[in-house]
């Protein structure tokens, strides 16, 4: 028998009497019970399921099993299989997905009327929700303008109304989306506005849904990927955005309206402080490169090679001093740095200096455990085995002692 499905025609029903028609085990230890009748809505259409109690009993979720009826998983004592229950839905849920979804048809609705534009998909999520929209060309300006239609709509407290009809019946009406139900259909009407199928949740008026604020956008799949929130989560969203901004704004000793325009101007100052950081650097790497190529004598080949091994020093600062040696004739660089508990590599050389800088880090980054690679002029790489930083610098030095 299936079961009464009684959130079709009261979805502000928190507390009703059914009977137990079948109990059955389930895999996770728990029981789902199957009632004739129920108001705790299953998971489907993108809208997950009520919570609530049965006898006291913690619903933890409900599944539509079909014409099989409503499972109910509980956890905790269970009802025996002809017992009368007392079913009680987890109000503040149900009210958070009625909002979300009435919030969804209104603005899936408010994107047709505007740009033609329908939803291929709608997800409720811990925080937020999603429709994906086939929308083309996007852009802050028309989902914001989307946005504004769908709280005018909500700020209208229009009716919204369930209609059941035959499938021919619904072939003579102008749905918002078709639906593949046989049978009859469940239309959900907001006055003068929207006319859809739909199986879920849904507020009596819009003015409950409160406002709908969306949060971001991006393209996704060839669709358009709006997130949003609705009704309570709207406030809870606006709560965190509002404590963000107001933290940030303290950081910086300002107003929270005039934060961003404060943060761009600082955006501003350290690049340029980056950029002239870059050239002290580059000017730093010149002299200490100057002061070692003085400190070392050239080999019986008349070849410069330079071994370092430095503490602290990441791989962009060994870069620039390499890149200071090798603009020196006959100059090959063999750097390294314990950078914390990493060991940092560059290996470099002049163009007219022999070697293959690529397969000497390769080496020597198998033997520190770690991985590097490059070109035969210039390579750069590391590893964990610290132990092994001043065997594989020396080991690459040995290689030159009989280059031409």
């Amino acid at each position: 028998m299936a079961t009464e499905r009684l959130y079709y025609s009261d979805s502000h029903l928190i507390e009703f009497d059914a009977r137990v028609v079948d109990v059955t085990e389930r895999v996770s230890g728990w029981t789902a019970v199957i009632l004739d009748r129920t108001a705790f809505y299953p998971t489907g259409g993108g809208q997950p399921s009520d919570t609530g109690t049965l006898n006291g009993s913690r619903v933890a979720e409900c599944i539509d099993d079909g014409d099989n009826g409503v499972l109910h998983v509980v956890k905790g004592a269970t009802p025996a299989k002809g017992e009368v229950v007392k079913g009680r839905i987890d109000w503040s849920r149900r009210l958070d997905h009625m909002q979300q979804h009435t919030g969804q048809h209104i603005l899936s609705q408010a994107f047709v009327t505007l740009f033609k534009a329908s939803t291929k998909s709608f997800r409720v999520l811990e925080r937020s929700c999603e429709i994906d929209v086939d929308l083309h060309n996007p852009n802050t300006e028309t989902i914001e303008r989307a946005c504004e239609l769908a709280n005018n709509v909500i700020w209208e407290d229009r009716q919204i109304t369930i209609r059941n009809v035959t499938a021919d019946e619904a072939a003579s009406m102008q749905l918002r989306k078709e639906s593949s139900r046989e049978g009859e259909l469940r239309l959900i009407q907001i006055e003068g506005f929207d006319l859809t199928p739909c199986g879920g949740t849904h507020a009596y008026r819009t003015g409950e849904v409160g406002m709908i604020a969306v949060r971001s956008w991006e393209r996704a799949k060839g669709l358009t990927r709006v997130e949003f929130v609705a009704g309570t989560r709207a406030l809870a969203d606006y709560r965190r955005a509002n404590s963000s901004a107001r933290e940030i704004a303290a950081l910086f000793s300002t107003a929270r309206d005039d934060a961003p325009s404060l943060a761009q101007q600082l955006q501003q100052e350290n690049k340029e402080l980056h950029r002239r950081v870059r050239e002290l650097e580059e000017g730093a790497a010149e002299g200490e490169a100057q002061t070692v190529l003085n400190a070392t004598e050239p080999n019986a080949n008349g070849l410069r090679v330079i071994k370092r091994i430095f503490t602290d020093r990441d791989a962009e600062h060994l870069k620039k001093l390499a890149h200071a040696l090798i603009s020196n004739s006959r100059t090959v660089a063999l750097l390294a740095s314990r950078d914390k508990d990493t060991a940092r590599l560059v290996f470099a050389r002049s163009a007219d200096a022999p070697g293959d800088m690529n397969a000497l880090m390769r080496n020597a980054c198998e033997a520190l455990n770690g991985r590097g690679g490059g070109k035969p002029e210039m390579a750069q790489g590391g590893g964990k085995n610290l132990t092994k930083l001043e065997e594989v610098v020396a080991t690459a030095a040995n290689t030159f002692i009989t280059q031409p």
